[in-house]
């Protein structure tokens, strides 16, 4: 089983909280993914797995079992921009993975 990774994309149209197994952010499939949904330019950070169990515990809970066993995958965990903003503090993000020109 691959390992659970939590990304805090911020998109065009708003920013979303993803969970995913592919092994980084720059992983070309997970990016030709995003691409394939429409999301062609990004700013992103990896947020810590433990602070994203804490905020969205029933949540996380059932999409971590939607992936469990699965590679190269990911899920939305979160689309309102306003309850992923409240959740994460922005100085506590590390340095951001930039797609796009």
């Amino acid at each position: 089983m691959s390992e659970i990774r939590a990304y805090l994309i911020f998109t065009g149209s708003g920013p979303i909280l993803i969970l995913s197994t592919y092994p980084s952010l720059s992983d070309e499939r997970l990016i030709s993914k995003l691409r394939y949904k429409g999301i062609d330019k990004f700013i992103a950070y990896e947020v810590q797995l433990d602070a994203v169990k804490q905020r969205y515990e029933s949540t996380y809970e059932t999409i971590a079992q939607d992936l469990a066993g699965s590679t190269d995958d990911l899920r939305v965990l979160d689309f309102n921009g306003h309850q992923i903003m409240a959740n994460f503090s922005l100085q506590a993000l590390g340095e951001p993975i930039k797609l796009g020109s």
